[in-house]
């Protein structure tokens, strides 16, 4: 096999095992295809493979996003590409959405695959927000609560108002008007 070998689904589905009640990935046995002739030989390389690693969680390793990945055959892929791929039969051509926002819940029932615009409409509460809500904060020059949405790739202010709920209230009815996903911002 070369080095920077494609993986298809039929693949992937030959090299892992996807557990869909815990959206975990498993190494499965691999025949000697699977390797190059090297040194030690094939057979020699296989069988130590598959003794350190056949029937083991794969895809353990966080990257600096938080994301699942795991290397085959010297590329690296990211676990919820892998598991849409294993699941649907191709590869996305977009972005595959956390519906819950846990990066590593890999369950099928928690990927969709989406536009980038639309992976944007479903994002967590930053951790950095002060007021706890995602699109509203404090006015301090006008003492109020300030709601604010960026859709359509603008800013769009939403009003002042008096009450956090009711800015609160404001932000999520513009969330359902720009198609924003129930769980932006929880």
């Amino acid at each position: 096999m070369a080095k920077c070998y494609i993986l298809t689904p039929k693949d992937l589905r030959k090299l892992l095992r996807y557990d869909a009640d815990t959206g975990k990935l498993f190494w499965r046995e691999r025949s000697q295809k699977w390797f190059n002739e090297c040194a030690q030989g094939k057979a020699t390389r296989c069988a130590m493979w598959n003794g350190r690693y056949a029937g083991k969680e794969a895809f353990t390793t966080e990257d600096g996003s938080k994301y699942l990945i795991g290397g085959i055959l010297g590329r690296q892929y990211l676990a919820h590409r892998v598991i849409w791929a294993l699941d649907t039969g191709s590869w996305p051509d977009n972005e595959i959405d956390h519906i819950n926002h846990n990066r590593s819940d890999n369950r099928i029932c928690n990927l969709r695959e989406v536009t980038s615009r639309e992976n944007k409409q479903n994002v967590g509460l930053r951790a950095d927000s002060r007021s706890g809500a995602t699109g509203v904060c404090w006015h301090k020059q006008r003492g109020k609560w300030q709601a604010y949405i960026k859709a359509e790739n603008k800013r769009v202010h939403l009003g002042l108002f008096s009450k956090f709920e009711d800015a609160v209230i404001a932000r999520s009815k513009a969330n359902a008007k720009y198609g924003f996903h129930k769980n932006h911002g929880t």
